[in-house]
């Protein structure tokens, strides 16, 4: 039988580090992600990284405490994101909404909170990534058109497309029409926010797959999101938190940088856009608040 050669000694190490490194994330203890991430020879400048304490709910409850929802609660960690592979994306920060409290709880959002940290990102070189509706982000000459003009896949062929679409046998299905549908339509059509314009340089993608391309392209893991609405856009767009999070990113949500729309219920205590942060909190996403990432960024002088 063939002795089978000894490892040498650069793999052994190699191995038994990440599974030393496995073994101690898996037991919860705290490494200074910076010193892992910005570890550099000694004659290589260190590269600028974001310092943030993303904030997630955690399932979990402490030893010898009763295992009961009231007993969870949020966890924060300690990251250093490498500037080069972090994006500030901006879903949907229109000009407008129909819904005037809606857009009374918008506007002092985009300009008390979203231009200030847009600005900062700016300043020291952090990526940032437009992500309006197809339509309007293809009126852009920077749309980057990493997809062509094609457009997102269409359904599938089950269910049928009558049934998608209610018709023929399925039309009873449909919602009703709004008597106030057609006013509706004469409001001036969707732009992206005149204070949050792309500068030249700043991508605009317009869809799901572009943004996926085009943070590809750039080695870019790392998706910080503010936008509208929070419970709709932010949520299930294909370009919005959960899809970006099922196609592998690090999904952090600037919680004072976004509302949602509200009911007559919840309206008062804002119970959508809270439990819509909540859900992304409770199911692998984090969030965090826009001073705390300025505060993190490196100092541009």
């Amino acid at each position: 039988m063939k002795n089978t050669p000894n490892p040498s000694r650069r793999k052994f190490l190699k191995q038994n580090s990440m599974a030393g490194l496995a073994t101690v994330m898996s037991t919860g203890i705290t490494l200074p992600s910076s010193a892992l991430l910005n570890k550099a020879p000694k004659d290589e400048k260190p590269k600028p990284v974001l310092s943030i304490k993303p904030r997630y709910h955690r399932w979990y409850v402490d030893p010898g405490v009763e295992w009961l929802e009231t007993n969870t609660g949020y966890a924060t960690l300690d990251w250093a994101l490498p500037i080069s592979q972090t994006a500030f994306v901006l879903v949907d920060v229109w000009q407008r909404h129909y819904l005037k409290d809606t857009e009374a709880r918008s506007e002092p959002i985009i300009t008390n909170k979203i231009v200030p940290l847009m600005n900062a990102c700016r300043r020291a070189g952090l990526t940032i990534i437009h992500a309006p509706s197809p339509v309007v982000a293809k009126q852009f000459p920077n749309w980057v058109k990493l997809t062509g003009n094609s457009e997102s896949p269409g359904r599938s062929d089950w269910p049928p497309a009558d049934f998608q679409n209610h018709r023929g046998q399925y039309e009873s299905y449909r919602r009703p029409v709004e008597p106030r549908e057609a006013e509706l339509q004469k409001i001036a059509q969707h732009q992206i926010h005149s204070k949050a314009w792309p500068l030249e340089h700043e991508p605009v993608v317009a869809t799901g797959e572009e943004l996926h391309l085009y943070c590809r392209q750039q080695g870019i893991l790392f998706l910080l999101y503010a936008g509208f609405n929070t419970n709709a856009c932010i949520l299930s767009r294909d370009y919005g938190a959960m899809q970006m999070r099922k196609r592998g990113y690090e999904v952090i949500l600037v919680r004072d940088c976004t509302t949602g729309m509200e009911s007559k219920e919840t309206q008062p205590t804002l119970a959508q856009t809270n439990g819509a942060i909540l859900m992304l909190e409770m199911f692998g996403h984090y969030s965090i608040v826009s001073e705390e990432i300025i505060a993190g960024l490196p100092q541009i002088v």
